[in-house]
């Protein structure tokens, strides 16, 4: 089919790449000249805006880093609003569900489908098309699109209500969130103690303690200080924040929630947005004193 695609960054490439692989006609749109390069040898078309994209397809996804760049790139000057061909919207960004229900609101005025469709499974996710793919909106123009988000990963129709598919990411995100940082502080808590956080790690991973920052960010990316596991540490704030202001919106409690959010932003601070979000270990590190992982497993003062 017929695809345009807006934002080729290190999700949006990855998945875009799929489509061609797969032999989706793709027209494709980055304000970066060389990712669009990239993908136009490989056979897609390039466009000059996002109403230039949504001109010339039916179906237009996008996967953006910033709710702003969302709100623009749908309904803003020369935004997909404005196309002439266009007739569904799929956002694969993580934006929350207010924000997905104000595009919704606004697409809809003129007759475009706005299909909520945030994913997880990060840069490797995307490069394999193993991501959770969740969707929600009319089940027509769902159907219509599943074929190209099953290339994609695993797709689940959360609900036919708008912004559903931005609180299931919510949920999933704030999980992952707090096991990086809850894992981060066990592992200083053993290695100030004495304990080889290879070994902790080990352990965790064929026990009860199990979870994803020990099963995949640990070995990967903390234990050998590569810091690279492919995700920002501000997009991790962003869907952080925006999972608090969901859960105060409901009226909930919010105890570990609110603990995890602070823990978050400490790291941004110290780390920066562009860091690597499973750098959150260094400042409880700094902290504590120590060092988890280097050459041979080492920890040390």
């Amino acid at each position: 089919m017929d695809i345009g695609f807006i934002g080729l960054g290190k999700m949006g490439l990855p998945m875009a790449r799929r489509l061609i692989e797969v032999k989706h006609q793709l027209i494709v749109f980055d304000t970066r000249q060389e990712a669009i390069d990239q993908l136009v040898k490989l056979g897609a078309q390039a466009a000059t805006s996002p109403k230039d994209v949504a001109d010339r397809t039916e179906t237009v996804m996008a996967s953006l880093p910033s709710l702003k760049a969302s709100l623009e790139v749908a309904t803003g000057k020369d935004g997909v609003i404005e196309g002439k061909k266009v007739k569904r919207f799929v956002d694969l960004s993580t934006v929350g569900s207010q924000m997905a229900v104000k595009i919704h609101d606004i697409l809809q005025k003129r007759n475009i489908v706005q299909i909520d469709s945030p994913v997880s499974g990060g840069v490797t996710g995307a490069e394999k098309g193993t991501l959770a793919v969740m969707v929600s909106g009319p089940k027509a123009d769902y159907e219509a699109v599943k074929p190209a988000l099953d290339v994609i990963g695993k797709v689940f129709l959360i609900s036919t209500k708008p912004g559903a598919g931005q609180t299931m990411k919510l949920a999933n995100n704030f999980l992952s969130a707090t096991a990086m940082v809850a894992t981060s502080e066990a592992v200083v808590m053993g290695v100030k103690s004495g304990l080889d956080p290879k070994v902790m790690i080990d352990v965790i991973n064929a026990g009860s303690g199990m979870n994803t920052a020990s099963r995949d960010k640990f070995p990967r990316s903390v234990l050998p200080r590569s810091f690279d596991f492919g995700f920002a540490t501000g997009l991790m704030v962003k869907d952080v924040r925006l999972a608090v202001e969901e859960m105060r919106s409901l009226g909930l409690s919010m105890e570990v929630a609110e603990a995890v959010g602070r823990l978050w932003e400490a790291v941004i601070r110290d780390q920066g947005p562009e860091s690597d979000f499973t750098a959150a270990i260094k400042p409880i590190e700094k902290a504590a004193g120590v060092v988890v992982g280097g050459k041979g497993g080492v920890m040390g003062k």
